[in-house]
Formats: C-alpha cells, structure tokens, sequence
C-alpha cells in the first residue's frame, strides 16, 4: 500500500438493481462472497424520483431525442441515492452497478479512507470512454494505482464513490434534467466538481443485456438538435471544456 491516508468507518456500498433482476443479483452476489466490506442493493427506478423535473425540450436539444425510460430510471436511482445520502447525513459512499465485477481488495481500502479530507468528493471508479486527462496524484492506496481528472464525456455510471458534499452538489445540479445522468455528472465545467477517476480502473463491466437499451445510439433526427441556437450552444460548450483543460494545465 502507499502513504498514510486519514481513515473513517467503511462507506456504505450501494448496489443499483432492478428488484426483479434475480439472476444479476445472485451473479454479484456469488462475485462479491469474499469481501469484508457491508453491502447492499439499491432497487433501481423506473419513474422519475421526487425532486426531479424533466424538461423534455431541453433534452431534445441535446441528445437529438428523448430520453429512454431506461435512462430516466437510472436517473433516478443514482439520484435517488444522492437524495437517501444527504437526508441520512452519510459522510461517504461507495455506488456500484449490479453488472460490474470488483476488484474488492482494493476497494475495502478505498472504502475505509476518508475522501473529502483528501479534496476528494467524486472518484470515478470506471469510464467507458477515454477523453483529456491529467494525473492528480500517484499511488493511491496502491503502488501504480494513479488518480486522474477527466475533462470531458467519459459516460457510465458503473462505479463511483461520493461523499456527503459530492451528493449535494449534484442533487442541486441535477434536479433538472437535461441530458442522461452519466452525461450531466461528466459535465464538471458546468457543476464545479471534478471529474476524477481511478487509473487503472478497480471494477469492470460484465458483458450482459443492458437495463437501458440501445435507442439511445440512434441517429439525432430531432429538429432541436440542428437549430441555430443549440448549434450555437454547443461551441459555447467545447469552449467551456477548453477553458477548464487550459486552467488544468496551468495549476500543475
């Protein structure tokens, strides 16, 4: 293991998952027998949850479509969470999907250490796209296991861990919807909290038919889109994204 680190009492590890997906429950269940972390599922929505307000133009504009009620689920259950989190007072929690296969020794660590005295309030834990990075520090927890910031679409919801603050800066970002929830948590530029992750990272994706469904890789017909205006808003956006890699650079 590397440096010293502040310690806490182990995070709470959350489990999204649908109630009636007994296979994948039982598969994790079988994947996580040996770990000595406390954990439990989370059963996933499938409506929008309380504090939520869809605003299906605004999603229109920037997907080219409207949101699957998959997407809107998984929304909701990460916000959901969020929501559980802050109303309960949890300092720090660990949000794993129920397709994901963990590398639990690392994560017991991880789980143990307390993130927000380190100015770590968000920690990705998978991405399922590379984009911009830089390296925020080395050998966390481990030798080789190096923290990174991202800057731009990353996408995925796989695995996370978020403390109390974390939460509540994305519940006050996010109770309007605007785009799918892994889209909205990336946009760091736009809600202040930055986007790190774990490199190399400590869960993986199994490979089975996804909750979500695949409209949402479907071509972007919805006039919206192509207007002027969201034309527009999309340079605004690549230039916000500059901007926030520029600043990065700078501070090393």
């Amino acid at each position: 293991m590397g440096e010293s680190l502040p310690e806490m009492g182990a995070a709470e590890v959350l489990v999204v998952s649908l109630e009636t997906a007994e296979a994948r429950r039982a598969a994790f269940a079988a994947r996580a027998a040996d770990t000595s972390l406390a954990w439990r599922f989370f059963d996933a929505c499938t409506a929008p949850a309380p504090g939520m307000t869809i605003d299906e133009p605004a999603i229109r504009r920037n997907k080219g479509r409207p949101m699957t009620r998959g997407e809107i689920g998984c929304y909701a259950s990460h916000f959901s969470i969020w929501q559980d989190l802050i109303a309960r007072g949890i300092p720090q929690a660990i949000v794993l999907e129920d397709d994901t296969v963990v590398d639990w020794a690392y994560l017991e660590p991880l789980a143990r250490t307390d993130l927000h005295a380190l100015g770590i309030d968000y920690l990705r834990l998978y991405a399922k796209r590379p984009t911009w990075q830089r390296v925020v520090r080395r050998d966390f927890l481990q030798h080789s296991r190096t923290i990174v910031e991202l800057v731009g679409p990353a996408y995925g919801t796989q695995g996370y861990a978020i403390t109390l603050e974390g939460a509540r800066r994305l519940v006050a970002h996010c109770a309007n919807v605007r785009r799918p929830i892994d889209d909205e948590m990336d946009r760091s530029w736009a809600h202040g909290l930055p986007n790190l992750a774990l490199y190399p990272a400590p869960i993986l994706e199994a490979v089975v038919a996804s909750d979500i469904g695949t409209a949402r890789f479907g071509p972007k017909s919805d006039p919206l889109y192509h207007s002027l205006r969201q034309r527009a808003w999309r340079q605004v956006e690549r230039a916000r994204m500059r901007m926030l890699k520029a600043r990065r650079l700078l501070e090393r």
